[in-house]
């Protein structure tokens, strides 16, 4: 049976491997379920449902991928998406969790699975010029990078110089410094799931120090209600939202891209032509684990490019999938735990995860001015303004205006023309 689903023998892999290659991917990015509902339990969403929601929604779509698609491919809420969220959409633009911020989520679901049965998300794809592709990846990291030195207290606000230095003396504050140093370390020494070793040692260490309270390891799972099905669908089809549900559409479809085409080259999964077979299943099966992440109760689901740490250990197939979604299943019982960790010990994973999407500045074309200055307004903008909508809006703004000015016209497609002006329109009017 497994022969017949997965093509173990074609793809010159077998049980043994894929299930081991499952693991490694998982221990990369178990991280997802203690971070997930730290972020999202601060837009009033009830903690334990949150994490409920991740390990369901994670273990779905994981599980959709292997069986429809047959990647070795991992899904979870994204890191970035979880704190537009909670931060820009919830937060600054004061909107509620279950009317906007889980509404849009599940409304750019919709919308991308009908782009992923047209070929309109291959034309919004090639049309998006790489710098820009790479400044939103890097933005995307500086964001939760200033999140994760506010969490962990090493930046604090200040009236007069907007941020200012933290009390460092703090233990907590401490703790995060450390775990993040182990963090990097373990990652340089190649330790399978050096962020969730890190996050348990920080956590552990604060509750002997008692920094932080112990609420236990092992139970039955909290319930899901608080957040299952809430999402208000009339509320988020107001024309205000419109810019909300473009950036979760907008992010979701380049991460899921970069991600895919990353993670299918390491398997040497590409044809000869360098384009990935079945392509159509990955994006509908994408779009469909967004959509259901929303009616559970979480922020858009993604793929995680960690999941190329399952292909190192030899992962080709579906099966690697099928092993992360059942270790999700499993960790639905260690809810008490997912509630120990506070927030000083999951920013030093937050800063790493920055450090990662931070290596979209490598891909720069440094020469040319007319590409990375307007890469570098997209990245300062969204931690600067705290929003991922604006980065991509001041981004595409400058680029497009930048290449009319300078004479070079070609090379600013109609679609970066068009949604420039959008984005002007939408500032001058709304």
């Amino acid at each position: 049976m497994l022969e017949r689903l997965f093509r173990l023998d074609e793809n010159r892999t077998s049980v043994r491997i894929e299930v081991v290659a499952g693991a490694t991917t998982y221990l990369t990015m178990a991280y997802v379920v203690f971070v997930n509902p730290l972020i999202l339990s601060g837009t009033g969403m009830d903690r334990g449902a949150v994490f409920v929601a991740t390990c369901l929604a994670s273990a779905f779509a994981t599980l959709l991928m292997a069986l429809f698609a047959n990647y070795p491919l991992a899904l979870a809420p994204g890191m970035g998406m979880n704190a537009y969220f909670a931060y820009t959409v919830v937060k600054g633009l004061h909107y509620s969790w279950q009317e906007v911020a889980l509404g849009a989520v599940f409304i750019s679901g919709v919308l991308f699975l009908i782009l992923s049965l047209t070929r309109v998300r291959s034309w919004i794809v090639d049309a998006i010029p790489l710098s820009q592709k790479m400044a939103i990846s890097a933005g995307i990291g500086l964001f939760l990078g200033i999140i994760a030195l506010k969490e962990a207290g090493i930046i604090v606000a200040s009236p007069d110089t907007l941020v200012t230095l933290g009390n460092l003396k703090s233990p907590a504050t401490l703790l995060a410094c450390a775990g993040f140093i182990v963090m990097v370390a373990l990652d340089r020494l190649a330790v399978p799931g050096a962020i969730i070793i890190a996050i348990l040692a920080a956590a552990i260490t604060g509750i002997l120090l008692g920094i932080s309270p112990f609420v236990g390891v092992i139970d039955t799972p909290p319930s899901l209600a608080p957040t299952f099905l809430a999402l208000d669908l009339r509320g988020a089809f107001d024309i205000g939202i419109a810019t909300v549900v473009f950036v979760f559409l907008f992010v979701d479809l380049f991460d899921n891209t970069g991600t895919l085409v990353g993670v299918a080259h390491r398997a040497g999964l590409l044809d000869e032509h360098g384009k990935l077979p079945r392509i159509e299943r990955v994006f509908i099966a994408d779009s469909i684990a967004a959509m259901v992440g929303a009616l559970l109760g979480t922020s858009t689901v993604t793929s995680y490019i960690e999941s190329a740490a399952g292909v190192k250990a030899g992962g080709r197939t579906g099966l690697t999938g099928v092993a992360v979604a059942a270790l999700f299943l499993l960790t639905l019982f260690f809810a008490p735990l997912a509630g120990s960790i506070a927030a000083y010990a999951t920013a030093p994973a937050l800063l790493f995860v920055a450090c990662l999407m931070a290596r979209g500045f490598a891909e720069l074309k440094w020469e040319d001015v007319t590409e990375y200055a307007p890469a570098v307004v997209t990245a300062l903008a969204m931690p600067l303004t705290f929003s991922i909508a604006n980065g991509i809006a001041f981004g595409f703004i400058t680029y497009a205006a930048v290449k009319l000015l300078s004479g070079r016209f070609a090379e600013a497609s109609p679609s970066m023309l068009v949604l420039a002006a959008l984005f002007i329109v939408k500032y001058a009017f709304f």
